[in-house]
């Protein structure tokens, strides 16, 4: 399934999910209302979540004054992979780590944190920066934001639907979802919401680390940069939410016990296994 295919598939998913549970939390009138919310949705989806998930991280962009070693790697980069320079933005976090957004390779956007230049050499932040423009050049980035957007959307409506259960609960004529379907619903959602999550990360994950080492030459560079970001995470987590954790080149939440039966990352051993050759 092509990129393209599975973004109308997300938005078609998003519409149809946001008007079930429209249904159950508000009966007709609230399929009504949920229809509207999610054609706002979809559009925002498109045109803006590239913009909240930045302002979310308080990212700020980076100029080539500032770092022109960083924008002279990833100009380098963008020639080599046969796209566009992507504007650089720097997360302020001590956490490692690095994310890709925007709706297509004209509109991209690159994101590293603040560790991760103050903590990887140079060849290891290459690495990660190829990881990235490979997720830009295979058009992976409108997906994972969409699925963020969806996810929070998901999580949203998981939240009303317990709020809706507690204090809304107590009866229930024609126009009113059953409150034993609004506690299903708020337990339902989040599951959800992972579900998309995982269905689109972990075979793109493997390929812009075949496409990024490709792109350097090498793989050991993101190799050597995989396994410090794997260990600084187990010390110093994100702080970051559930629902951007898949666009990120490490699971940010990899520290959280629950968020392992939940993991929409490969396992960094094998990612840094078949980097190196050994798989």
């Amino acid at each position: 399934m092509t990129n393209s295919v599975k973004t109308v598939a997300l938005l078609s998913l998003l519409t149809v999910f946001l008007v079930l549970m429209g249904n159950l939390i508000g009966g007709r009138q609230g399929m009504i209302i949920a229809f509207f919310f999610a054609v706002v949705m979809n559009f925002g989806s498109y045109w803006f979540s590239d913009k909240l998930v930045l302002k979310m991280y308080r990212a700020r962009e980076l100029s080539p004054a500032e770092h022109p070693r960083l924008h002279e790697m990833v100009q380098r980069l963008s020639r080599a992979a046969g796209i566009p320079m992507p504007r650089l933005y720097l997360v302020p976090q001590s956490a490692l780590n690095a994310f890709a957004t925007g709706r297509n390779p004209q509109h991209a956007v690159v994101a590293v944190t603040e560790g991760l230049l103050a903590h990887l050499k140079e060849e290891e932040i290459e690495g990660v920066l190829a990881h990235e423009l490979a997720h830009v050049k295979n058009r992976d980035i409108l997906v994972g934001t969409i699925a963020a957007t969806m996810a929070g959307a998901i999580m949203l409506l998981a939240s009303m639907a317990r709020w809706g259960a507690i204090f809304g609960g107590g009866g229930r004529d024609d126009d009113r979802g059953h409150p034993l379907a609004l506690i299903l619903a708020a337990v339902i959602a989040p599951l959800a919401a992972m579900i998309v999550q995982m269905a689109i990360s972990r075979t793109r994950e493997y390929k812009a680390d075949a496409s990024g080492a490709g792109c350097v030459g090498t793989g050991e560079g993101l190799a050597k940069a995989l396994e410090k970001l794997s260990s600084a995470s187990q010390r110093v987590p994100m702080a970051a939410s559930q629902t951007t954790g898949h666009m990120m080149i490490v699971n940010p939440l990899s520290g959280k016990s629950l968020m392992k039966l939940f993991s929409t990352h490969p396992p960094i051993e094998e990612r840094v296994a078949r980097l190196r050759g050994r798989s």
